[in-house]
């Protein structure tokens, strides 16, 4: 279930196709993000270019496999706190009118910037208490189950759509 839920966000990311995540597949994805939503291009910048540091600094080469990716994915549950983090990150990142909620159009202005298109996601499915939006404890619990989890039933398996 990792190896599939992985390999869709790392083919999405890899934006030319080479099957390594460069420091340049990151760029790649902070310009998406910034030019589908604008604004805070410091806050995108942050988190996403954040991420590669430490991918890299993990993975110890410029260049990243997806057996790394999924080495390293395999160690989260070991570390909750670290994905609990990352998530605060994202949420942060993703919550564009700071209200401290995500709603639906903040949720799918992140996937088509992940995934470089308008990617097919149930919103209502992941929205645990049904008000039309993600709050922080959500969104963190949505993240933990894509990063950490390993239950195909979980909702976090399809934060990216479906794998």
């Amino acid at each position: 279930m990792q190896r599939r839920k992985v390999t869709v966000v790392f083919g999405a990311m890899d934006a030319n196709s080479d099957g390594f995540l460069t420091e340049s597949d990151f760029r790649a994805l902070t310009a998406r993000w910034v030019s589908l939503r604008g604004g805070d291009e410091e806050l995108l910048s942050g988190v996403m270019m954040g991420w590669w540091a430490t991918l890299q600094a993990i993975a110890g080469k410029d260049e990243v496999t997806i057996d790394a990716v999924l080495s390293i994915v395999d160690a989260l549950p070991k570390t909750p706190e670290a994905v609990i983090d990352t998530a605060e990150a994202m949420f942060a990142a993703v919550d564009e009118n700071r209200d401290d909620y995500i709603s639906k159009s903040e949720y799918q202005t992140m996937i088509a910037a992940w995934l470089g298109h308008d990617g097919v996601t149930d919103f209502a499915a992941l929205d645990s208490d049904g008000d039309g939006r993600l709050s922080r404890e959500e969104f963190s619990q949505l993240w933990y189950e894509f990063w950490a989890g390993d239950d195909a039933e979980a909702a976090g398996t399809y934060v990216f759509g479906p794998v």
